[in-house]
């Protein structure tokens, strides 16, 4: 196996197209940190885009941001920070529940579609994917996109690449919305509810006109783990809603809402910014590393009796619920599949679908680790696969086997 570490776009295109010359894959890598998510790499050899680094074009008065798709996280967010502007969809830094010691980049986050626990307000890192550079299978440059938001017939491309793990082209250089930082921040924490009210409490707070940013759930074994002292002594379950905002707007809402909901603790600026970042890495399971873990997005109001059947077979599983119910975190017992036929089994009835986030390389090998597409869906995606990768030399097996 060879490490090809191409220093620029050209040279990763042509490491692509002798690839596809001589029908070698490639496992796509640039920081690395997301190496463990999805099935094991199947590769003849590795492109590292390491070197394809920095940030490109920032022009804060436009709330654009354009970098090259190796670009760490922290560099693009220390620039961001300098100007109080953010992305939006608030990637999450899941170095905790899988640790490699690498660094994540921008073009990691956008390739896997990774958003926070703002998402159901600012909507998901695909929505705020602009445009890019990319080489396809063949080796070819190409674009799409743009630093404005226009209408688009045929396909989305910004949209198939997010999402897509490197399987259909490899990005090179992306462009990205940013949005200024809110003022001020607070979280309101209900106390002791069951997760049947407290879906329906997060629910009435997102479809209310107070603006919430971000509702979350922990039972109370979880909630020991948030993090925070003053909840973590609690042993009661927690029910978090974000508001953010100017700071006569938040307090304004804060109240009105607490009102409403019977708000018992409020967590200052610090103490909010601290608890959604351990949310978003998953932080309460992040000590697990021999339990697997799932992500699941099922119809919130269905959420708790998904994690009911979950935990009538699995005993031991665990479970803490963000996105107001609308995304859930999974904690099983290893086995022989991680849980992964009554997890699924469970969600289907939900209507919702499963990720198989950790869990040892056979495991990951054996079932499948994204929700498995229907025949007409999985017909589709073949052919937009050999439409981009015709050789099947990008990531081959990353999503599923034999794409």
């Amino acid at each position: 196996m060879t490490v090809f570490q191409p220093s620029d776009a050209t040279q990763a295109a042509q490491v692509i197209a002798w690839a596809a010359a001589e029908s070698q894959s490639l496992e796509i890598m640039g920081g690395g940190s997301k190496r463990a998510l999805g099935r094991p790499p199947r590769a003849d050899h590795t492109l590292d885009l390491g070197a394809l680094s920095g940030i490109v074009d920032y022009d804060p008065a436009e709330l654009v941001l354009t970098a090259r798709a190796a670009t760490p996280m922290a560099e693009i967010e220390a620039q961001l920070e300098a100007h109080r502007q953010m992305l939006a969809f608030e990637p999450p830094d899941w170095r905790g529940v899988l640790p490699s010691g690498r660094r994540p980049t921008l073009g990691g986050v956008i390739a896997c579609n990774l958003s926070g626990p703002r998402r159901v307000r600012a909507g998901a890192a695909r929505d705020h994917f602009l445009g890019f550079a990319a080489v396809n299978g063949w080796g070819d440059g190409w674009k799409a996109g743009g630093k404005v938001v226009k209408n688009v017939t045929g396909y989305d491309m910004c949209k198939l690449q997010a999402g897509a793990y490197g399987t259909l082209s490899v990005m090179t250089e992306v462009t990205v919305r940013v949005l200024p930082r809110p003022e001020t921040t607070c979280t309101l924490i209900l106390r002791g509810l069951s997760e049947e009210a407290a879906v329906a409490a997060m629910a009435a707070a997102l479809n209310s006109p107070h603006e919430v940013s971000a509702a979350a759930h922990l039972p109370a074994a979880v909630a020991a783990r948030s993090g925070l002292a003053d909840l973590a002594g609690a042993q009661i379950a927690i029910t978090a809603l974000r508001l953010e905002g100017p700071g006569p707007s938040v307090e304004f809402r804060a109240g009105v809402l607490g009102g409403l909901l019977g708000e018992t603790m409020r967590l200052g600026p610090s103490d909010t910014e601290r608890f959604w970042t351990g949310i978003g890495a998953v932080q309460p399971f992040a000590e697990h590393a021999d339990r697997a873990l799932w992500r699941v997005c099922p119809t919130p109001s269905a959420a708790p009796a998904v994690v009911r059947r979950v935990q009538a077979d699995l005993g031991s599983t665990e479970a803490f619920y963000d996105w107001g119910g609308g995304l859930v975190w999974l904690s099983v017992e290893g086995g022989a599949d991680c849980g992964a036929a009554l997890v699924r089994a469970a969600v289907a009835e939900a209507r919702g679908h499963a990720t198989l986030i950790r869990a040892p390389e056979p495991v990951r090998a054996a079932v499948p680790v994204f929700e498995p597409l229907n025949g007409p869906l999985a017909a589709l995606s073949r052919r937009v696969k050999a439409g981009f990768d015709p050789k099947g030399i990008l990531n081959p097996g990353r999503m599923e086997e034999g794409v």
